[in-house]
């Protein structure tokens, strides 16, 4: 990968995340500009969660370690959490942890109230905060931090209900990532190796491995995607499928992903009514179909080279008066464009030519040039560079082309 693509480089000139060391490494710090796209990343996660019946819930980032020691985090995957917290003279089971994933809390959400089969599935979703204790020669801008957002979605079901919701969480992971224009090379069905690192039996492992198989092969063949099996991969709590992308070096990463757990449903023991009148076990699903804001914004920025879909990018119209003639014309282009909602800035310092570069050099996804002509016919010239496309439109047609594209997530404004 060239070093003008490394997210790295990108996220500082172009203003999307600093790191400091006051902060500590691993934790970014989201510019203004990334807080944009951070917020039109979770704007397009709420969008796809609610269309597919999720329902909003929030919860605490820390827990008592006793939620931690139930959930298994602790017994296998304690190298990778921060240090328990003990507050003044409570005892030792009072301390608190840091969650290393959301699923304890929304497993207590589950277990609030009584379930009906009836009301199965219950697709729980929050966009929550999720840390580990990476080691600092391990971080590495966005893709590697210690603390995660996290697209997450539970999914408590029947049994039977499993299949249908591992398909529908592919589904929605396929299309989240065509909808950001990161291929996917391939979906892992990661699963157990031969040790005993993993919680459960052998072959209840074996038919979660099987149920998911099968539930995402109809799925993959419709989006044209080859299965690859991987052992050894999975969750330490059940098997999962894995989108695998390539970032600029090459390297594969995990994008998104959908994961089967029959494990944190035991150990909490939730239950549900089922129609014979007895308490049934139910399964649990994880989806995290956008994936974490922080590495989607980085496989983002190697992608398009810093300059995003007009849907995602912090400017999407930079207006230029070519003189101070036309500044009032261009201030009611801005004013216009603010009107619906599109991210616009005006730009009259300097010559035309130093702010034309400017534009160009910060990414800004149109650049609208108003000059004598333009100003008289109520038209602007219409630089798209990721389009390849110039030309004079009339100001309306700008004004629809950049809602269009804002509102249908384009991958590219349409001209014609």
């Amino acid at each position: 990968m060239n070093d003008d693509n490394d997210h790295r480089d990108l996220g500082r000139d172009l203003g999307v995340f600093a790191t400091d060391p006051l902060a500590g490494s691993g934790l970014p710090l989201w510019l203004p500009d990334g807080a944009v796209i951070r917020a039109e990343l979770q704007r397009l996660a709420k969008d796809l969660a609610h269309r597919d019946g999720c329902v909003d819930v929030y919860s605490p980032v820390l827990g008592k370690r006793a939620l931690f020691e139930r959930s298994g985090h602790l017994g296998k995957f304690s190298d990778d959490m921060f240090p328990a917290m003990r507050l003044g003279d409570e005892a030792a089971d009072d301390e608190l942890v840091l969650r290393p994933a959301n699923c304890p809390h929304h497993a207590l959400i589950y277990a609030a109230a009584s379930r009906s089969h009836r009301e199965l599935p219950l697709r729980l979703n929050e966009l929550g905060a999720m840390f580990r204790a990476e080691r600092s020669g391990v971080v590495s801008g966005l893709s590697r931090v210690r603390q995660i957002h996290l697209d997450d979605t539970h999914v408590f079901c029947r049994p039977d209900q499993a299949g249908e919701e591992a398909a529908r969480g592919l589904r929605t992971a396929i299309e989240a990532q065509r909808i950001l224009g990161l291929p996917v090379d391939c979906v892992r069905l990661s699963m157990r190796d031969d040790s005993d690192a993993w919680l459960g039996g052998r072959e209840q492992w074996r038919e979660a491995e099987a149920a998911l198989r099968d539930a995402g092969q109809a799925v993959l063949d419709d989006a044209g995607l080859r299965l690859v099996e991987a052992p050894g991969e999975a969750a330490f709590y059940g098997p999962k499928f894995d989108l695998q992308v390539r970032d600029g070096r090459g390297h594969e990463e995990t994008i998104a992903t959908v994961q089967l757990d029959f494990n944190l449903p035991e150990r909490f023991d939730l239950t549900y009514h089922g129609a014979d009148g007895e308490r049934h076990r139910p399964v649990m699903l994880h989806r995290g179909t956008v994936g974490s804001m922080e590495r989607v914004v980085a496989a983002l920025l190697e992608r398009y080279r810093g300059r995003l879909p007009l849907w995602l990018a912090p400017v999407q119209v930079a207006v230029l008066p070519v003189s101070e003639a036309q500044d009032s014309v261009a201030r009611a282009l801005v004013d216009a464009l603010h009107g619906k909602g599109i991210r616009t800035e005006l730009r009259c310092d300097d010559s035309l030519g130093a702010r034309v570069a400017d534009a160009r050099r910060r990414r800004d996804h149109l650049i609208a040039v108003i000059g004598q002509r333009e100003s008289a016919d109520r038209a602007v010239q219409v630089t798209d560079v990721a389009g390849d496309h110039r030309e004079t439109v009339p100001v309306q047609v700008l004004i629809d082309r950049a809602v269009e594209a804002r509102d249908g997530r384009l991958p590219l404004v349409r001209w014609a």
